[in-house]
């Protein structure tokens, strides 16, 4: 559970916050920045969302970044992080042209009803190191489209110093244009799998061929919404 900070990786994908009244909506902008795709490589299509090509910024009061493990194969522990940051370049033209990058806090780390000394233990040298460690990251290098509205997002995630590739399956959930209140705004789910031993975190490891320990793969979904934070202007008087 520890290793959970792969859970910043995660911070990837994002969010569709709930629809505000009258929300005007606009066609997405066509034109793409983004490299075209190369040649024999499967094309997503454009996203059916209102919602503008631009950088959005992750929202973390609409964002839920959880991870388990197993507990001595009796149960799927499971934890969360609480400060979560991240940038997406979002292009609903031309998706597999998207990027996005996320910061995890280690020290965020939520556990439920620890015994005293136990968040310290796992943010210690045992485990995280959040002292040596003070951020986990995230950041894409490749999005492969999966369907209409679902991708696998390969990425660099750092965790305990060591950075590997990592592939979050995300699905699109949708977006809203800009309108009076807020700005644009999309949401995302995502799941991705990890072992924390490649990350150098070895600590209460079950030995080959028993449950005796602390699962080596971590599971992580995380539920995200970026917001691209700019309005259309004042909003009407109550």
């Amino acid at each position: 559970m520890k290793t959970a900070l792969m859970l910043a990786a995660a911070a990837l994908a994002l969010a569709a916050c709930q629809k505000p009244a009258e929300a005007p909506r606009q066609e997405a902008t066509a034109a793409s920045t983004a490299p075209a795709p190369v040649a024999g490589e499967p094309v997503l299509a454009p996203l059916p969302t209102p919602a503008p090509a631009g950088a959005y910024e992750l929202d973390p009061s609409h964002t839920s970044l959880t991870f388990s493990l197993s507990h001595l194969g009796f149960s799927h522990y499971t934890a969360r992080f609480t400060k979560v940051s991240g940038k997406l370049a979002f292009d609903p033209a031309n998706p597999a042209g998207m990027s996005i990058e996320a910061t995890v806090d280690p020290t965020s780390l939520e556990l439920n009803a620890p015994p005293k000394g136990f968040h310290e233990e796992i943010t210690g040298k045992a485990y995280l190191d959040a002292g040596a460690f003070p951020a986990i990251t995230f950041k894409s290098t490749k999005v492969e489209p999966t369907g209409p509205n679902t991708a696998n997002v390969t990425g660099d995630f750092t965790l305990h110093g060591v950075t590997r590739p990592v592939v979050l399956a995300v699905t699109f959930n949708g977006g809203w244009a800009a309108n009076a209140y807020d700005g644009a705004r999309i949401g995302f789910s995502a799941k991705g799998a990890f072992k924390r031993s490649d990350f150098g975190i070895g600590s209460g490891v079950p030995a080959p061929g028993t449950n005796m320990g602390v699962g080596d793969q971590i599971n992580v979904v995380i539920e995200t919404e970026f917001g691209s934070g700019k309005p259309t202007g004042s909003a009407p008087a109550q």
